[in-house]
């Protein structure tokens, strides 16, 4: 008997899809894993959204949940008197405070099985992997909570990657550099700009560098004179206030001893674009092992630079000349950044620095508006865009922050973990700002298709 023998279709693997998220501290991520729990406190369609995205059906996890956390917290900060517990401390009755620190440590501990659970709680992908530079915390593997700046943080790449995986099909790497307070202008520096020594910023850093040591050598020279004056008046003083009356005494002002003059930091701009090169070192390092990063990485299939995300500016905002230069800067970054991986029309999405809070406050800022401008190059039409960051601010924390943390303390250790120059290390925020991302990257892909 003759059997026929019919090929059977093989799907054939699709290649990694690799995006490359980098930038300054915001970047990096100083959120809190647990504090994402307070998406619970709903602010519209989106945050409902979110919870399912980060935490799913999980029951532990709920609005009630939250609020019955935050009325504990309440109470703890009313029995101890906040950070530091200084109401508690200040007990002397010793009966009375081994049992407010009984009660104090019952309720901690029920605030820490919270944290706990929301962080168990949290997606781990298994279709999305990450290789992570955030600081000093060095770190691959499944994309979950704790590639921001210590093993419990998160930033924007979190839910960047879990969003874009809703979006997009296949095995998704990220591969993420990010260093707290780096400038465009002179630490991430693409090397097509004006070679930064030639440059007036560059000029006047140096001799503010040179005035600085100088007046330090004055400084260090003068202050044996400066400590026998010192001495000197000061007993003079004594002896004033031994005869003076009490009228008199409330006139005499005690003499400030001087301090030892403090040496400056060391003129340390002439290595210009470091981290730039420190970047594209670590992406073309994974991208040359992407076995060891992503297991469902096929070489017959390849991998595709899908785009790449940019969350930076703070340290630009500070510096007249940075400032006014941010514009050609990121152009000049965009282009570069293509350049390099040979991929033309590469998506590109911009944050927005947003931590002026308000919509006014950012569009007096010159960063934040050179960031829109730089994607409004027409020649960028279609490939990149701005996503501002303000708008997912999470309002909620920052009442909390402003009235007083540290006598809120264990409420705001709820909702926040950092100032409002990190976003308050709001995990509301980090998510809302991560899906924003992915949102527009998607957009962005699905006009090149």
């Amino acid at each position: 008997m003759t059997v026929a023998l019919t090929d059977t279709a093989v799907a054939e693997p699709p290649p990694v899809k690799v995006f490359i998220l980098a930038g300054q501290s915001n970047m990096v991520g100083h959120s809190r894993g647990h504090t994402m729990g307070t998406l619970f406190n709903v602010d519209g369609p989106k945050d409902k959204a979110l919870i399912d995205l980060v935490f799913g059906k999980d029951a532990k996890l709920s609005e009630q949940r939250l609020d019955e956390t935050l009325d504990l917290a309440k109470q703890l900060n009313e029995l101890t008197g906040g950070i530091g517990d200084p109401k508690i401390k200040a007990m002397t009755d010793a009966a009375q405070k081994a049992a407010a620190e009984a009660e104090a440590e019952r309720m901690k501990a029920t605030l820490e099985t919270y944290q706990t659970d929301v962080v168990a709680a949290s997606a781990v992908s298994d279709r999305v992997y990450i290789n992570s530079i955030a600081d000093k915390n060095r770190k691959s593997g499944k994309l979950a909570v704790g590639y921001g700046g210590d093993p419990i943080k998160i930033g924007p790449e979190y839910a960047f990657g879990l969003s874009i995986a809703q979006k997009i099909d296949g095995p998704i790497l990220l591969i993420k550099t990010s260093w707290g307070g780096k400038s465009l202008n002179y630490n991430f520096r693409p090397p097509s700009l004006p070679d930064f020594e030639t440059t007036p910023e560059y000029a006047e850093a140096k001799t503010k560098a040179e005035e600085a040591l100088k007046r330090y050598e004055a400084a260090v020279k003068s202050f044996p004179q400066d400590q026998e004056k010192y001495e000197a008046d000061l007993a003079a003083y004594e002896e004033q206030l031994k005869t003076a009356d009490e009228k008199a005494r409330k006139k005499l002002k005690k003499p400030r001893e001087p301090r030892a003059p403090r040496q400056p930091r060391p003129f340390n701009m002439d290595d210009a674009g470091l981290n730039y090169r420190m970047m594209n070192e670590a992406v073309h390092k994974v991208l040359d092992n992407l076995k060891e990063n992503h297991p469902a990485y096929d070489p017959d299939a390849g991998y595709e630079l899908a785009g790449f995300v940019w969350f930076q500016g703070f340290n630009d905002q500070f510096n007249e000349h940075f400032k006014a230069n941010y514009k050609d800067n990121m152009v000049a970054f965009i282009k570069e950044i293509r350049r390099e991986y040979k991929t033309p029309q590469m998506p590109f999405v911009i944050g927005v620095l947003g931590t002026g809070q308000t919509k006014e406050k950012v569009d007096d800022n010159a960063v934040s508006v050179a960031q829109r401008e730089a994607a409004a190059v027409p020649e960028f039409n279609g490939n990149v865009v701005a996503v501002e960051s303000y708008t997912e601010y999470a309002l909620d924390s920052l009442q909390v922050f402003n009235a007083g943390w540290p006598k809120n303390y264990y409420v705001w250790n709820t909702v926040g973990s950092d100032r409002p120059y990190h976003y308050l290390g709001s995990g509301k925020f980090f998510v809302r700002l991560g899906d924003s991302f992915a949102t527009s990257m998607a957009e962005l892909i699905e006009k090149q298709e």
